[in-house]
């Protein structure tokens, strides 16, 4: 087609497209699905969902960056961390990133068709929450709440997939997540603020102000008593509230971390939200290993 523009020889600005050089992205949306493939299966999920839901949040994890890209490429050559990003280093068009998207989308539908019709019915709400995103940052100055809700959508297809049913855990889990991407999606905001405050791009680092913080505090706070509440309903040991407590003290360096709003200490604070996933996800293995 005279139109299609993807080349086997522009892979390497593809691929950065889709930020596989960073996997941070990728860990962030994994460890809430294996959070939620293990609570909803009891213990260790079937073979074939934690392949399809593996393999599914690396693509969905790309597709989501690289609308991303499309979406901000009038803006990212303005702010120093995006400047050398494919689209605006002239690397890779516009159409280019558009059909990337939709190859990206495609396949991820193809492993969605795998599943059950419920799964796939709320596998578009996924969808839906990604692509709009991007472009919530100029409508709104809480575009992290979109991101923590796209972000977490991969809780209820995975409670779907594996039990059938979604029910009072499942959306507590997803409300733990939402309110804890919030959270470090404005410490990643807090990176950017004053080139987005010039370029115009609205984000809860610029609604929050000098209470950013405060707010991140109190979203993590959240975050933890949700946590607590889900382990007295389900009746969980001590694996999971020792990786609570963990994650508690992790919480409190990271905020520590950033008293100064230094660009690079927020960075790297929102990066180690990593490893808070994974502890709690280590937590869950025991608890639905030992008991």
């Amino acid at each position: 087609m005279k139109n299609w523009q993807l080349s086997l020889s522009n892979v390497s600005a593809y691929s950065r497209l889709m930020r596989m050089e960073k996997p941070i992205g990728i860990y962030l949306l994994l460890w809430p699905t294996m959070w939620a493939l293990w609570i909803a299966a009891a213990g260790f999920p079937d073979w074939h969902l934690l392949f399809v839901f593996i393999l599914g949040v690396v693509i969905m994890r790309g597709a989501g960056c690289v609308i991303n890209d499309y979406a901000d490429r009038e803006f990212d050559g303005h702010v120093e961390r995006t400047k050398h990003r494919p689209i605006p280093a002239g690397e890779a068009s516009a159409t280019e990133a558009l059909q990337l998207f939709g190859v990206l989308i495609v396949s991820a539908f193809l492993l969605v068709l795998t599943l059950d019709i419920y799964t796939i019915m709320l596998s578009v709400g996924g969808l839906l929450l990604a692509a709009s995103y991007p472009f919530m940052k100029r409508y709104t100055h809480f575009p992290q709440i979109v991101l923590g809700a796209a972000f977490s959508w991969s809780i209820p297809m995975a409670f779907m997939a594996t039990s059938g049913k979604l029910d009072q855990i499942v959306w507590l889990l997803y409300l733990a997540n939402l309110i804890w991407t919030l959270a470090y999606d404005t410490l990643y905001a807090m990176v950017d603020r004053d080139d987005d405050l010039k370029i115009g791009v609205k984000s809860t680092a610029i609604a929050f102000g000098r209470h950013d913080l405060l707010a991140v505090g109190l979203c993590f706070a959240a975050t933890l008593a949700l946590f607590i509440y889900l382990a007295l309903l389900l009746g969980w040991h001590w694996p999971v509230y020792m990786a609570i407590v963990v994650t508690a003290f992790m919480f409190c360096q990271q905020i520590w971390a950033c008293r100064h709003r230094d660009r690079d200490a927020c960075f790297k604070a929102f990066l180690s939200n990593h490893y808070v996933g994974l502890v709690i996800f280590v937590g869950l293995a025991v608890e639905y290993w030992a008991f």
